[in-house]
């Protein structure tokens, strides 16, 4: 399994975004990780300014490299319906909520909470505790 540090995991979103703006092709997870950059134009000064934000803390406030990564892991989650029937779940999340992004948030909140859960109670994300999450969400508008 790929367990990234908090380093590698940075130095993936900077350098696709460095080389989205260069308009050098991407590779792999690269296009993927520029597609959650573009959804989210707030993030676009930190990740043009690596020196500054390679070593930031976020303790105090959201931290936009989770936040990316969420985003990221919720999407290979869709690509291989793992867990089973979370593609499922997820598509009837999107038409209660009428639009993709805003359903994305509510799943990635449903996956924070279950990567919680697995940490403090020392044992594997529960997966149908994050699919039940998924059916209760509201959906954003």
């Amino acid at each position: 399994m790929f367990d990234p540090t908090r380093e590698q995991v940075r130095e993936t979103f900077f350098g696709a975004w460095r080389k989205y703006r260069a308009g050098e092709p991407l590779v792999g997870i690269e296009a993927v990780a520029v597609d959650v950059v573009l959804a989210h134009p707030e993030y676009h000064a930190i990740l043009d300014d690596p020196e500054r934000h390679r070593e930031r803390d976020y303790v105090d406030e959201g931290n936009p490299f989770l936040h990316m990564s969420l985003h990221m892991a919720l999407e290979e989650q869709l690509s291989i319906d793992q867990p089973p029937g979370i593609a499922a779940r997820f598509a009837e999340l999107v038409r209660r909520a009428g639009e993709r992004h805003g359903a994305v948030h509510e799943a990635i909140e449903c996956l924070a909470e279950t990567i919680w859960r697995a940490q403090r109670n020392n044992a594997p994300p529960d997966g149908d505790a994050y699919l039940a999450c998924l059916e209760r969400r509201p959906p954003r508008r």
